[in-house]
């Protein structure tokens, strides 16, 4: 309807559905200039592999099964999206939002997550081999 050229403009080579204000469910397409508030989408299993998400807001997006291989998210908002079971190999984290994202089973093997904000993420059974997470925030709140 009149949601989907409300959001035409951020999303451009792209079939989409909106099916709430709140919910926006992208099919297939060109992502690699996703750079704008995508806040509260449905990306599960997309491919943004090698994608420039520098300074995206992403909060409570679901990006579950995302492929996210070698994406730039630096200072990127994630926080509170599911990226269960997300490949994040040597994804850029840098300075990232990770608060309260779920990153449960996720692969994060050569990310680079120096200075990000994991402060209360789920990090249960991620791979986390080889990722550089000097400065990185990972306190858990009480």
């Amino acid at each position: 309807m009149g949601e989907e050229k409300l959001f035409s403009h951020l999303f451009k080579n792209m079939k989409i559905q909106i099916k709430s204000v709140f919910e926006l469910v992208l099919f297939e397409g060109d992502y690699d200039n996703l750079k704008e508030c995508v806040v509260a989408a449905t990306l599960s299993g997309v491919n943004l592999r090698d994608a420039d998400l520098r300074d995206a807001d992403l909060r409570w997006t679901n990006l579950r099964d995302a492929d996210l291989r070698g994406a730039n998210l630096r200072w990127a908002d994630l926080r509170g999206a599911n990226l269960r079971y997300a490949n994040l190999r040597d994804a850029d984290l840098r300075d990232a939002n990770l608060r309260w994202t779920n990153l449960r089973d996720a692969d994060l093997h050569d990310a680079d997550l120096r200075g990000a904000n994991l402060r209360d993420a789920n990090l249960g059974d991620a791979n986390l081999g080889d990722a550089n997470l000097g400065d990185a925030n990972l306190a858990i709140g009480v």
